[in-house]
This record gives C-alpha cells, structure tokens and sequence, in this order.
C-alpha cells in the first residue's frame, strides 16, 4: 500500500469494545474512505464498498480463515475449502448456476403460509409463557425457532428435527471464531453429524421426491450437467448451518432496532400488508447481521490512489455503509422512505447470498406479525450478544411486552 494507508484512521477491530455503531467509525467515515485496521484494510463508504463487492481484484476473504488460526486439516477444514462460500471461478459459477433454482423468488412465494404457521404459533407460545408470569427470552422462544423451522419448511424436513439442526450449526458456528482451534474437534463432529445427516436425507429424497428444495437439488442431480454426490453433500451442509444462524442472528437485531424506534413499529402493525417489506429492508439497512464482507485481494491493483497488496485482506463495512450520508442524506430509519437506494446486507457481486430470496420471504412474514401481536416491546436486561464484528447478532434477549 502506499505512505498513504498511514494517514488513514486506525480502527481496532478486535478490540471487546469496537462497535460498529460508534463515533470511532462514524469519524473515520467522515475523514476517509477506508480505514486501518489489525486485519488489512476497512472500506467504510457506499460508493466504494459498491463498487470493491464486484471488484475482479478481490475475492472471497473466508477461505483461508481455518489456516489462519492453525487448522489445516480435518472434516470442516475439507468442507470448508469445498463450499460455495469460498469457491472461486468457473467452479463457483457452475454450482452456482445449479443451485439457484431451487432458492428462486418462487419458492420463496410458495413457503410463506408455511412460515406464517410457524410464526403464529411461537408467537402464541409467548403470549402464554408471560401470562404464566414466566421469563420471555426472544431468542430461544422465537428468532431459533423460526429460523430453523423455517429451514425445515423448505427442505421438506419434519419440524421435529429442529433442535438438531440448530444445536449442530450453532457447534459449527464456533468456527468463525478466533478460537476454531481449541473448537476443533467438537466442530469437526458436528459437521461429521450434520453430513450423515444430509446422506440419509439425500437417501429419502431418492427414494420419495416431494416439492421441496432438496428434492429439485436431488433430481437437478440426477440429469444432465450436475453436481457431484459430494457438491450437493456439502451444499446442503452449508444450508442446514447458514440457512439458521444468520436468520436467527438477523431476527434479533430487527427486534432490536425497533424497540429503539417504537414509532415505526407502530406504523408496521397499522399497514403491516403494504409495510412490511421496506421494514424489512430498512432494519437489514442499518442494523445488519453481517457487520462486515471480507475479500482478499488475488494480485496488486490500485483503488481510487491507493495500491492495494496481493493478500491483503479487505473488510467492507456494510452496516457503515448502509448509513452513510452521502448514500443515505437522512439515514435514521424510515420504512416510509421511498428513494433508499439498494442496501448491501446480501453482499454483491458474485458471491451475493444465494439464499436472499428465502432470508426476505421468512423474514417479512415474521416481522408484521410480531407487530401485529405485540406492542410496547422492551428488554428488562440480561441481554448478550456476539462481538460487534463480523457476524453479530443476540446469545440471549429477554423481552416483555404488552399485548394488543
């Protein structure tokens, strides 16, 4: 990088008391376009973290991560460096291009009165536990649930193997952590666990297909160009472990965010029909489970004056960006907005989130109807959470509410 870089803010990122809603970030924003950091660089603006998303120079900053903290071998290290995450090139877009029907817009359509009967039905659960005077914990009573119920909905599973799924992708989880390694042998058995689980799936699929997700991947499989028995094992292991944890993480902070705006929680549960999506979209906006998209620069290249090194490591800051003032002139949420320009929360460029289409369809079904039900939501402590970097999101929310 040039002398340049020394000049730029320094922001420390792993730091317990980084936040990404700071005045540390909001100033560095301000002074510059990108920022030092203890891992590389940090982008921080709109325009810039638009346009570095699909920069040929940069690619997918994850799959070196195991070896980065001293794991270079084992179940989840070979499945890790053979996911769709951190593939790259005419292999990515191959698989790619062979999973995507089966997380179309359609789909997504199709699974949404299923969803709503998943949310109605936790939703009645809290209802009764506060009643009984019991402890609500948002988190275990509905943003888990639903997300891997609503995971089970569209893979055609029985709603009773849940707890499995959540408890095995949450283990799997703990290898984004700086600590994978004195995780790694209860990681690596979760993913062992959650591939046996996947083969005898694939088994029943085979044997009865239904409308479900896994049996389009299944018969995708079975003709013509296809993915390879170990392409669609790791697949839908990566669906099984993605498919709830950012779900579930993204839940939590849309709760979050409008218990701190209670105006606009009212105006979604008086049009929640016609409100829910540019709710959906304006929580996603500023208040996102993923804190930060992570390239790697593939070769020397040069952006806007700075040289950026083969290697060098690239966080582009997507809840920073997504309240940037020259994007956003007003970016205080306003799901009455009508000119907010397209959020970055999915990521971009080749590497956008596969399953976008289901994360919006269970999401919007979610959100009116906890608005529908509950008002005057509020946290009376003994709350955690996940490090502000990252992946962010509630351990354990507690919550009352009135009901209306």
């Amino acid at each position: 990088m040039t002398a340049a870089t020394e000049e730029a803010p320094y922001l420390d990122i792993a730091a317990p008391e980084f936040a990404m809603s700071s005045e540390v970030v909001r100033d560095a924003r301000e002074r510059s376009w990108y920022a030092r950091t203890n891992y590389g660089i940090a982008v921080l603006r709109y325009r810039e973290v638009s346009e570095l998303l699909k920069h040929p120079c940069l690619n997918q900053g994850s799959a070196k991560w195991p070896e980065h903290h001293g794991v270079h071998s084992g179940i989840f290290y070979e499945w890790w460096s053979k996911n769709l995450l951190v593939l790259e090139g005419d292999e990515h877009h191959r698989i790619r291009r062979l999973l995507n029907p089966a997380f179309s817009p359609r789909v997504a359509q199709q699974l949404k009165p299923e969803f709503a009967e998943i949310a109605l039905e936790l939703i009645e659960g809290m209802k009764d536990k506060q009643a009984r005077g019991e402890e609500v914990e948002y988190v275990a009573d509905f943003a888990e649930p639903f997300a891997t119920r609503a995971l089970c909905a569209m893979m055609g599973l029985s709603h009773e193997h849940w707890p499995f799924i959540a408890d095995r992708a949450n283990t799997v989880g703990y290898a984004l952590s700086v600590n994978i390694r004195e995780d790694i042998e209860r990681i690596d058995q979760a993913v062992h666990e959650l591939y046996e689980f996947v083969e005898r799936l694939i088994e029943e699929r085979k044997a009865t297909p239904g409308e479900d997700v896994v049996s389009k991947l299944v018969a995708f499989n079975e003709r013509g160009d296809k993915l390879s028995d170990a392409e669609l094992r790791n697949a839908l292991v990566l669906m099984l472990f993605g498919g709830m944890d950012t779900t579930r993480n993204q839940l939590g902070l849309i709760l979050q965010t409008y218990i701190r705006n209670p105006e606009q929680w009212e105006l979604l549960a008086q049009n929640p029909e016609e409100l829910a999506r540019p709710a959906l979209e304006e929580a996603l906006r500023v208040n996102p489970t993923t804190r930060w998209v992570t390239r790697e620069a593939n070769q020397d290249f040069e952006f806007q004056g700075l040289r950026i090194a083969q290697g060098t490591t690239v966080h582009l800051f997507t809840m920073s960006s997504g309240t940037d003032p020259e994007a956003y002139p007003d970016p205080a949420i306003d799901i009455l907005a009508t000119d907010r320009k397209p959020h970055q929360t999915f990521g971009g460029g080749m590497h956008h989130c596969l399953g976008h289409y289901i994360a919006r369809a269970d999401m919007s079904v979610a959100l009116p109807l906890l608005a529908e039900h509950f008002t005057r939501i509020t946290c009376p402590g003994g709350d955690t959470w996940l490090p502000d970097s990252g992946n962010h999101g509630p351990i354990r929310y507690p919550i009352e509410f009135t009901v209306r």
